[in-house]
């Protein structure tokens, strides 16, 4: 609606923008007047804009205030003004030129899908050109690469690509001349492509369509023996780590990191837990297993465990499992760091013993095998401070004993709270 007029002032001029106009008069039945005289001409649209190759035009109204916008195929960049207006004057124009759609020599892409195509396509491209295109994805991302045109003069003119976007990315193509080349698959969210062009002999180049594809995660390490996986999310980039239950070793590294690649795989071997043969132990409390435990221990082993505790502390001993081939296969225990101290005792068969301690804060601790029947072990250990002292009674100042049992040397036994 352009407006209702009534009365005697005589309304401003009035522009339609479109092709019909529709006018309604109403009279009622009392006063009448001269009524109206108007007049009408018929005014110039702007020229049809052109669709610019390679794009699309947005809007089909071309009268004065009326807006068109372009837009441009994938793979393509706007050059000059999305959206032109319709100006008004005593010649129809719009405000700014019609924008033309090209191929850009480079540039960085964040979507998930795209076009890549060589500079001037489908014409051919210019010559002296080093271009280069980065697809940046989230972690976890590759890329899959597909030709629809590939021409370039065979040797001098090549388009290279990378997984990754450095120089020193892994090459996963390097391609050039008339034939359409494979798809290629780039295994890290981010994938470099590099195109070059000597003085002669231009070609239509490429057109290139890609497309991301979530990478597999790496092996679930779980179960993990004798231990426990700190981490559940096995995707590329995330780092899982790896501890063994008291009495058990961590052979290999304690933390991997899911790697980029074709396969998924940790960027190390998968570490293990084992009872090894024989250590030097520091903790407080432990557990040692005989080697390889829960399997059976392996024929003709000799293996030396030296715990040592803080001094003024003992060490208690007590067998949870035992099960050895008798007389032939013995864990032998000294009070002590080395075979020259007192023996505790020699411990072979299968009856659990009940707990033996130390008198000092070190043990030896010997592990012997044969060449026959193997079998297993568990003791655990903890160090307290409950030893015995020597003391001596100087009767010379006890007028009295204060109990009869005490002596002029006597073994008191200390116990210590903690």
């Amino acid at each position: 609606r352009l407006g209702s007029y009534s009365g005697t002032t005589i309304p401003p001029l009035l522009n339609s923008t479109s092709n019909n106009l529709y006018l309604n008069f109403q009279s009622d039945i009392s006063v009448s007047a001269a009524g109206f005289h108007l007049e009408y001409t018929g005014l110039d649209s702007c020229p049809e804009p052109q669709t610019p190759s390679n794009g699309i035009k947005i809007g089909d109204r071309y009268m004065v205030g009326d807006v068109v916008s372009f837009q441009c195929d994938q793979g393509y960049s706007l050059q000059g003004h999305s959206h032109i207006t319709c100006m008004p004057g005593p010649v129809r124009r719009w405000n700014y030129p019609i924008p033309i759609c090209l191929a850009q020599c480079g540039g960085g892409m964040s979507d998930f899908s795209g076009v890549i195509l060589s500079p001037g396509f489908p014409g051919n491209y210019p010559s002296s050109l080093d271009c280069t295109w980065t697809i940046k994805l989230p972690i976890g991302f590759g890329v899959h690469l597909q030709f629809v045109n590939f021409s370039t003069e065979t040797i001098h003119d090549y388009l290279e690509v990378r997984s990754g976007s450095t120089e020193t990315s892994t090459v996963i193509g390097r391609l050039s001349g008339p034939q359409l080349p494979a798809s290629l698959f780039s295994t890290t969210h981010e994938t470099s492509l590099y195109f070059h062009s000597d003085y002669s002999q231009n070609k239509q180049g490429f057109h290139i369509v890609y497309q991301a594809y979530q990478l597999q995660s790496c092996p679930d390490p779980r179960p993990f023996r004798n231990g426990f996986v700190i981490g559940n999310d096995f995707t590329v980039g995330q780092t899982i780590s790896f501890e063994c239950f008291p009495g058990y070793t961590l052979i290999g590294n304690s933390a991997l990191t899911c790697l980029h690649g074709i396969s998924r795989n940790w960027n190390h071997p998968l570490p293990r837990c084992e009872a090894l043969c024989g250590g030097n132990i520091t903790a407080m409390n432990g557990t040692i297993y005989s080697p390889g435990y829960p399997d059976e221990y392996p024929n003709f082993q000799d293996c030396f465990w030296l715990v040592r505790v803080p001094p003024g502390n003992g060490i208690y001993i007590n067998f949870t499992v035992l099960q050895t081939e008798p007389i032939y296969d013995f864990i032998t225990v000294w009070d002590g760091p080395d075979q020259t101290s007192p023996q505790i005792g020699q411990f072979s068969g299968n009856t659990a013993l009940e707990s033996v301690y130390s008198t000092s804060n070190q043990i030896l601790i010997k592990f012997h095998s044969d060449f026959t029947t193997s079998g297993f072990f568990v003791l655990s250990y903890h160090g307290k401070c409950d030893k015995f002292h020597v003391f001596t009674v100087r009767t010379d100042y006890c007028r009295k004993k204060t109990h009869e049992k005490i002596t002029l040397i006597t073994f008191f036994k200390k116990i210590c709270y903690y």
